[in-house]
């Protein structure tokens, strides 16, 4: 008598993870001012007969609002899985080597000079993100003693140096119109996502992705000391330099366009890590996957608990940080 083989823990997660990430993308397409009821999604998907606005909002605006809630939350934890395990700190965020706040700062030069327009505030934060990094990297490559913590107080360096500029800026900015946009940009919303700015980041989201994959077993051997890492014959500089490109990359793109999102990036991995009890490629994607989730089902009482839709990072910041402080009660008692 033939037995059948159960599924193993791990799969039974990846595929719990998948299926509620299913029901909540499809939740979330009905969800909003115009709200699209289950039958409806049902006919637009097998060419049914359904009114040409709710056709409309389908295709042009919830659609890219879901997917891109989606990759964001999935590129991020994936990224901040990454920053964690090769900065060997479980609190790493963007915000640690200056992602975040380069790209806040691009976002506020184009607001302030280049009159706001969305095409200008996502090319001017990609840019701001990427050469804060790369600023980053060159105060390393300078200093003496070229070690993660150089890194880490180098991206710090940066950080305040962009908040600095930031704040000037807000002095000098409009106050009914460019001071509240900076503060909107910096609280994340995809309220203004559509079509084509999301196939516009989709080539540097994919770059982003493939590289950190191909480069996963790397990724696990940076968490070891430097000097065990050249003994296993691993180029650790140029290996952290790329892993911190393509993660970067992932990170400006997407912040690009929804402006800065919180805690998604420091939460998910930690409940990733949670799942698998490691810290391997598996541990990378269940992070990635438990973002996705988070960020989809954040977006959706974004624009449904009040009359206003709220920010994003409002929502990410209310789980992330109770979530937060539950880790370091549990971290004090192990």
């Amino acid at each position: 008598m033939k037995t059948t083989k159960k599924p193993s823990p791990l799969t039974t997660k990846y595929i719990v993870l998948a299926f509620l990430l299913v029901m909540a993308f499809f939740l979330s397409i009905g969800i909003g001012k115009y709200p699209i009821s289950p039958q409806d999604i049902y006919r637009l998907l097998t060419g049914g007969d359904v009114s040409s606005l709710t056709q409309s909002v389908f295709y042009n605006l919830r659609i890219p609002r879901v997917f891109m809630s989606l990759i964001a939350g999935f590129g991020l934890s994936i990224a901040g899985s990454v920053y964690q395990t090769i900065f060997k700190n479980p609190l790493a965020t963007p915000d640690l080597i200056g992602v975040s706040s380069g790209a806040n700062l691009g976002a506020a030069i184009a607001i302030t000079f280049f009159a706001g327009g969305t095409s200008a505030i996502a090319i001017s934060a990609f840019i701001g993100g990427v050469i804060a990094v790369f600023t980053a990297l060159g105060l390393t490559r300078l200093s003496a003693e070229k070690s993660i913590t150089t890194f880490v107080l180098a991206g710090i360096v940066i950080s305040s140096l962009a908040q600095g500029f930031i704040m000037l800026l807000k002095v000098f900015a409009d106050p009914e119109h460019q001071l509240a946009a900076m503060e909107f940009w910096a609280m994340g919303s995809f309220a203004s996502i559509t079509r084509d700015k999301l196939i516009s980041i989709l080539p540097f989201v994919l770059i982003g992705l493939i590289g950190l994959l191909l480069l996963r077993w790397q990724i696990n051997l940076l968490s070891l000391s430097d000097e065990e890492g050249r003994s296993l014959g691993i180029p650790v500089g140029l290996i952290r330099f790329f892993v911190v490109l393509f993660a970067t990359l992932l990170v400006a793109s997407i912040v690009s366009i929804t402006g800065l999102i919180s805690f998604i990036g420091l939460i998910a991995p930690h409940i990733g890590r949670m799942l698998t009890k490691r810290n391997d490629t598996h541990t990378l994607v269940l992070s990635g996957l438990v973002g996705a989730l988070l960020l989809i089902i954040s977006d959706s009482l974004a624009r449904s608990l009040t009359a206003s839709e709220l920010p994003i990072s409002i929502l990410t910041t209310f789980i992330g940080a109770p979530y937060l402080g539950y880790l370091m009660i549990r971290l004090r008692q192990s």
